[in-house]
């Protein structure tokens, strides 16, 4: 079990917390003095209320809940958000309205999950060709979206 810290900025706030046990998220909820209304096709920054200082060697990513993307066309347009192990601000929760309607979150909504995740850093070797195999440059959709015969 990995041990990351975590202030409180706000009395009001309310920590992240994994709602099952076997949850890979904890829900994140929001830190508001008085509710904020998100337009369709708006977004908003929404306060957390907390920081976070995680160990070197990991990220915490924020990421929408399926409940709010299903009833409502609540998302996250950078998601998965990247909270660095160096960042030490408040937590915020970008969130978009892709609904028709207006979505007003209240202090105490549960409005994204967090994953923790440890993070390899890499060294790029720049090399004059690749490797080739069977997928070549495909990509962006090319096998298409119909389901394959032995898969139905």
């Amino acid at each position: 079990m990995i041990k990351v810290k975590i202030v409180r900025l706000n009395q009001k706030a309310i920590l992240p917390v994994y709602a099952t046990a076997h949850a890979a998220g904890m829900d994140v909820s929001a830190c508001l003095d008085a509710p904020v209304t998100v337009p369709s096709s708006a977004s908003a920054l929404i306060p957390t209320g907390f920081a976070i200082e995680l160990p070197e060697g990991y990220e915490a990513q924020l990421r929408p809940r399926s409940g709010l993307a299903l009833r409502h066309c609540i998302s996250l347009p950078n998601s998965p958000a990247t909270i660095d192990a160096d960042y030490r601000g408040e937590v915020g929760v970008i969130l978009i309205n892709h609904g028709r309607e207006p979505f007003t979150v209240s202090h105490g909504d549960r409005i994204a999950q967090m994953v923790v995740a440890k993070v390899d850093h890499v060294v790029f070797e720049e090399v004059e060709s690749l490797s080739e195999t069977a997928r070549g440059e495909g990509g962006f959709g090319h096998t298409g979206v119909q389901a394959k015969a032995e898969c139905l």
